[in-house]
């Protein structure tokens, strides 16, 4: 029953969150603020069920100084790369292909459909939140070298990005250096190599196995939906992208393969 109370506190903050979110999207005829909002609503949900669960163990405050970072910096990124831009191709398009039923459409698909990915991203925060566990020990501090290895690879592979579409010489080109040799996708390694550490942080408290929905559903949707298959199909209409990807790996690092 506690982790009940706990999940209603989280669906009811998401459900606010989100509607909140597309009011604003219709106003500013952009639903690309979603991506914004992305970040911030996991904040959100860890700062409200951690506030419900009346206590802050070390664990618990761990696991929310983890989320605050990743969370800050990606909302921040996404809003200064956003920002006079307008509405983000992808979102545009689909605002095209449903014609008139584009604000029923994108309320469902967009912000309910991300609220219930939250939802069940955040299970192993919820769990934390909801039983205090042992003192820290080695699995946490695993954890936490999981964690800061997916920042550092999704901190990085987004400022190595950055710097590289801010160049007008490599419009056309591909990124192919730094950590973008290795994987097609570090920053998308890098988020969900975060969600794998977050895991191993709460598999010491009371039913903390159950978190690996958690994990799995940020790989799965990173790896097999949203993330890496509608980006690579935009990219592999550029002929430079399809050479670049016969040599690197789509997801997991890897030294480049030779090619004739």
């Amino acid at each position: 029953m506690a982790f009940v109370s706990t999940f209603l506190v989280a669906l009811i903050t998401v459900a606010i969150f989100f509607n909140v979110l597309f009011l604003l999207a219709l106003k500013l005829r952009d639903n690309s603020i979603v991506d914004i909002g992305w970040g911030i609503g996991f904040i959100l949900v860890t700062l409200a069920t951690l506030a419900y669960s009346g206590t802050a163990d070390a664990r618990q405050l761990l696991i929310a100084a983890l989320v605050l970072i990743w969370g800050s910096r990606l909302a921040i990124r996404i809003y200064l790369r956003n920002r006079g831009k307008g509405e983000d191709f992808r979102y545009r398009k689909w605002r095209e292909d449903w014609g008139e039923n584009w604000r029923r459409n994108a309320y469902l698909f967009v912000f309910v459909g991300q609220g219930v990915m939250m939802l069940l991203i955040t299970i192993p925060i919820m769990l934390v939140n909801t039983y205090p566990g042992p003192a820290l020990g080695w699995l946490d501090l695993g954890g936490v070298v999981v964690w800061c290895v997916g920042f550092v690879f999704e901190a990085v592979g987004d400022r190595q990005l950055d710097l590289f579409l801010r160049n007008p010489g490599n419009r056309g080109k591909v990124l192919d250096t730094g950590l973008w040799r290795y994987t097609r996708h570090p920053n998308y390694f890098g988020e969900v190599t975060q969600w794998w550490g977050v895991y191993l942080i709460v598999l010491s408290v009371q039913w903390g196995w159950l978190g690996i929905i958690g994990p799995i559903t940020i790989t799965t949707l990173i790896v097999a939906y949203s993330g890496i298959p509608m980006l690579e199909k935009t990219m592999m209409q550029n002929p430079a992208f399809v050479e670049y990807a016969k040599r690197t790996s789509v997801f997991f690092p890897w030294p480049p393969k030779k090619t004739s």
